[in-house]
């Protein structure tokens, strides 16, 4: 091999099976050659290929990024390079790197402090990102090479069937996911919204093992991620031995096809991911039917027939299931039918609740609705101010059916108080679209009482939000008072910086209180009471007037 690649100017490489037979030989140019593409599918996921690389390199160079790429990507056995003297042409040093199993240690801090195995900081994140894919033999001379190596390879396909199976019985049943997220902007913001995106992905059952953050001049208009970028994601996931990938963006159809073929694996974006939380929590008919028909519209213009597309791999688990689960493989015409189907359900189901709400305004009852970013206590406050039983969890989007409560306040005053679902930045289209009948009880509202988690960092950043979802489903001019939840998790001295920075921001009131604990609540109660009490008023000298 030395001689033929010195002779023609050009690498030269082989692909060697377990039994020592050459299956392929590779002849590439002075600086690079290229791989056979087999297509990992075939690979079974405890094992590597079963061949392993013997090439040349010309210039000196010992294994190149190219190399330990190629080794990833199509799971060799070994990759091995042979420097060849530039004078004689002779064989000169050997240098060989093999992959490593993933080790599982990484994920014993998460289980230590009762994360649910989720890895929910950055730290471990990183801890994995910095963990070495990679490790390199001794460089040697070829006629003192000594590597025992089919009892190197069958101790590495040992390990990692031993950690692949010690994660299926912890993990049974759910999707192993490596969250991506690509920036132009500011990389603290991307941590934020990559932190949420965990949330998210928590809340829908899903194994976080990685996260990745990228910063781009501009996104790439065909796979989101730069090529280098791109193949450490695609090793990445192989080494943790991930399902599916999460992009915290949403992606456009050809970007899902691009990156479902340069994968191989399943790829959703946050919108699909939030779609899938609404596909798990719906529970009435007129939430199936609204989630159904999100599902629907958001998949059609992604929808591509064939065994192989990336629509395809969607069918099941995180992304595919729900409502509209078993109509998700099936051709546009049906899809754009079953669409208008569902249009006239949910419009049919509206003009019901619409009546309803006829009927609660000639009662001349005030409405009011808990609105606020998801997982911030509206329904623990609903339930401590009417002491009902509605359903409560701590997990996104835990309320999507809309529940109304009398409420009596100060000077027996009876209202109807809403729990509405809760918002979140990027809240996808379709689901606002789909969700508009349930939205319209907002509408006639006579106060927004807007839930903040006032615990949580990004307090300001939710309030934003919400507030730009009102302004966009034109709620904006309905009054509001701003509740700042778990407030007794807060010192005093951040509490009041955080009620006068709202002022300063949106020139609203904000009440402080523990949802939790009932003995907080009056003061809201009587805001509430007052607040109505000036309408009230308003309206009687308004009518007075005329």
């Amino acid at each position: 091999m030395s001689e033929i690649s010195h002779e023609t100017g050009r690498q030269v490489g082989v692909l060697i099976n377990r039994k020592g037979q050459i299956e392929y030989v590779m002849v590439g140019n002075a600086k690079q050659i290229e791989m056979p593409d087999f297509g990992r599918a075939r690979v079974s996921e405890d094992r590597f290929r079963g061949l392993r690389c013997v090439h040349t390199h010309l210039l000196g160079e010992k294994l190149t990024q190219d190399d330990l790429t190629d080794l990833a990507l199509l799971r060799l056995d070994l990759m091995s390079i042979i420097q060849v003297d530039r004078k004689d042409g002779l064989p000169g040093m050997v240098y060989s790197a093999h992959l490593l199993p993933d080790s599982d240690s990484l994920q014993k801090p998460a289980r230590e402090q009762g994360r649910n195995e989720q890895l929910t900081d950055f730290a471990l994140a990183d801890a994995r990102a910095s963990a070495p894919d990679y490790a390199f033999l001794e460089p040697n001379l070829p006629s003192q090479l000594d590597t025992d190596f089919i009892q190197l390879i069958n101790s590495l396909e040992d390990e990692m069937a031993r950690i692949r199976l010690t994660a299926r019985n912890r993990q049974t049943g759910r999707d192993r996911a490596i969250l991506v997220g690509v920036t132009t902007g500011d990389i603290e913001d991307a941590q934020e919204s990559l932190a949420e995106l965990t949330e998210l992905a928590v809340s829908a059952d899903v194994v976080v093992l990685d996260k990745i953050i990228q910063r781009r001049p501009k996104i790439d208009p065909k796979t989101v991620l730069g090529k280098g970028k791109l193949d450490d994601l695609l090793i990445r996931s192989m080494r943790l031995g991930a399902d599916i990938i999460v992009f915290d963006t949403e992606l456009s159809p050809t970007q899902v096809r691009s990156l479902s073929d340069a994968t191989e694996l399943k790829v959703i974006d946050r919108p699909q991911l939030i779609l899938d939380i609404f596909a798990q929590r719906a529970q009435s008919r007129e939430g199936k039917l609204q989630v159904e028909l999100a599902q629907l519209k958001y998949l059609l213009p992604r929808l591509v027939i064939g065994q192989n597309s990336a629509f395809s791999r969607l069918a099941g688990g995180i992304g595919g299931r729900g409502p509209g689960e078993t109509k998700l493989e099936t051709d546009r015409r049906r899809v754009r039918d079953r669409i208008s189907n569902l249009e006239k359900q949910v419009d049919s189901l509206g003009h019901q609740r619409q009546e309803r709400r006829k009927t609660r305004v000639q009662k001349h009852l005030p409405i009011i609705s808990l609105v606020g970013y998801t997982n911030a206590g509206k329904s623990t406050l609903l339930n401590a101010l009417t002491q009902s039983e509605v359903y409560v969890e701590k997990k996104m989007f835990a309320t999507l059916d809309p529940t109304s409560r009398r409420l009596r306040l100060p000077y027996d005053q009876e209202v109807i108080i809403n729990d509405t679902v809760g918002f979140i930045r990027d809240l996808p289209d379709a689901l606002i679209t789909a969700f508009r009948a349930t939205l319209e009880e907002i509408a006639d509202s006579n106060l927004l009482v807007h839930v903040v988690d006032a615990a949580n960092p990004r307090a300001l950043q939710q309030i934003a939000s919400v507030g730009k979802i009102l302004g966009d489903l034109h709620f904006h001019e309905i009054p509001q008072l701003i509740v700042l939840n778990k407030a007794d998790l807060l010192s005093g001295v951040v509490l009041e910086q955080l009620e006068r920075q709202i002022s300063l921001d949106s020139g609203l009131t904000s009440v402080p209180i523990s949802a939790i604990r009932r003995e907080t609540l009056r003061p809201l109660v009587e805001e509430i009471a007052d607040i109505l009490g000036s309408f009230n008023l308003a309206e009687t000298r308004t009518a007075a007037v005329v």
